[in-house]
């Protein structure tokens, strides 16, 4: 994130961003802002910020849901899940084989190690994904959700 400290709506999703260990905070924090970010970008207002499953969750009236999550079974590892019962994630694997790691039909998995900085994210193709994610019912009908 830049330098403020991001605004919650719900303390019980700001505590579970707090109990992430330093070395996924900033990463976890910066999928929450690309999420945000892209659903204003994309004209969506009624964005909610809730927990599901104990996760950060995103969730919209025409979209399906975007939970951002790191284990402390896997520590190094952080990721962005979607709905495993959609094409969205088969659908990444298509537009984006060499760019992202899949667990999966759910998720798009990250290493701490592999993006020192946010500035080496493939922030512009997460955000692709993200918006198809935020739209996926109005979509879901086209081949290739219509990209």
């Amino acid at each position: 994130m830049t330098g403020s400290s991001p605004i919650f709506e719900s303390i019980a999703v700001s505590e579970v961003f707090d109990s992430y260990p330093d070395t996924v905070s900033d990463h976890l924090l910066y999928l929450r802002q690309l999420i945000i970010e892209t659903a204003d970008e994309i004209g969506i207002n009624d964005l909610e910020e809730t927990l599901k499953w104990g996760d950060p969750s995103y969730l919209t009236k025409n979209g399906s849901t975007v939970r951002v999550a790191w284990r402390k079974s896997f520590p190094a590892e952080y990721g962005i899940f979607f709905n495993c019962k959609t094409s969205l994630v088969d659908t990444f694997k298509e537009v984006y084989p060499n760019t992202f790691r899949f667990e999966g039909s759910r998720a798009l998995l990250f290493n701490h190690d592999d993006y020192k900085t946010n500035d080496e994210f493939p922030s512009i193709e997460l955000k692709h994904c993200i918006s198809l994610s935020l739209t996926y019912k109005s979509i879901k009908h086209l081949p290739m959700l219509g990209i």
